[in-house]
């Protein structure tokens, strides 16, 4: 089986800005795969090449098995594309809305009615699909939104930044409809801004800065590439800190303003033991102690500040 997407040594300038500086991606059919990246990455310029909205200068991009430079009408047949703003008519019913996009797709009137039943069924709105999208909340729109780039069924959707501006509610809403569609097979290549969607919803990640991939993997992987697991101690008073850090492991940070010191433990049962003991013999009380792993947050942040693979 190929890959869904094969990215060789893609580059794009735009005059003096490198935007993709030979990327190389690759994305296994049946999967979400996230790319996370600073603002100016290339993330957008990627996506849009891949849905061929944009040409790039070198390299070799195939999705679904085609090459979007020579195939580009075979890879538009083959792909669906949910950009960050909404692509729906307001004024129009949500049904209205689908119709019109598979009339537009060439369904033919009976097929796109058939398939626009079939989309609110299936992404939770068939009880409003008669209602005017003004009275949409933001996830329902997002969701109608996600319905619409399915029309043709494509193999590869892309979502970039799908959740931007939406509620935790509405978020999840859009989550669980991203799953359902890759158990339903899709292929989903995912840009967000918000490492927590990209740790729930992806089975790998690639992170890219100044137009290259610096580091790929699972969640887990890129977590690990931080370090291992952390002690978080918060102080009751700030006037401490100094002392505490001085008690606990090599390597530990201080946040002032949280009252906060965060430090690097390889065994989490004996590291939480000694930090009592620690505090209790220097006569420091405690607001919180938490032993936990890196976050994603962290491990962007590292891996975009060092550029390390």
């Amino acid at each position: 089986m190929t890959d869904a997407i094969v990215i060789e040594g893609a580059r794009k300038r735009y005059g003096e800005k490198q935007a993709l500086d030979g990327l190389d991606l690759v994305v296994e059919r049946g999967t979400v795969h996230g790319v996370l990246g600073p603002n100016g990455a290339g993330k957008t310029t990627a996506v849009r090449i891949m849905a061929t909205l944009l040409r790039h200068d070198e390299g070799v991009v195939r999705v679904a098995g085609r090459d979007v430079r020579t195939e580009a009408a075979e890879v538009r047949r083959r792909i669906g594309l949910l950009g960050q703003h909404a692509a729906v008519d307001e004024k129009l019913s949500g049904r209205q809305n689908l119709e019109m996009f598979g009339r537009l797709y060439h369904l033919g009137a009976r097929r796109a009615g058939v398939r626009a039943d079939e989309l609110l069924e299936r992404f939770g709105l068939a009880d409003t699909g008669r209602k005017a999208v003004e009275q949409y909340s933001g996830g329902m729109r997002r969701r109608l939104d996600l319905a619409a780039s399915l029309i043709t069924e494509p193999e590869v959707l892309f979502l970039d930044e799908p959740t931007t501006g939406l509620d935790p509610r509405g978020r999840a809403e859009v989550w669980s409809a991203v799953r359902s569609l890759v158990g339903g097979g899709t292929t989903v290549l995912l840009t967000t801004q918000y490492l927590e969607e990209a740790d729930q919803l992806a089975d790998r990640i690639s992170v890219i800065d100044s137009g290259r991939v610096v580091a790929g993997g699972t969640a887990d992987e890129l977590k690990a590439k931080v370090g291992g697991d952390r002690i978080d101690v918060v102080l009751r008073d700030a006037a401490g800190l100094g002392l505490v850090a001085t008690l606990l492991p090599g390597g530990a940070t201080v946040d002032e303003d949280r009252r906060l010191i965060s430090a690097p433990v390889s065994d989490r049962m004996a590291a939480l033991t000694e930090t009592v003991r620690a505090l209790e013999t220097a006569g420091v009380e405690a607001e919180d102690i938490v032993l936990r792993r890196p976050t994603l947050d962290e491990a962007f942040l590292h891996l975009t500040k060092e550029g390390v693979a």
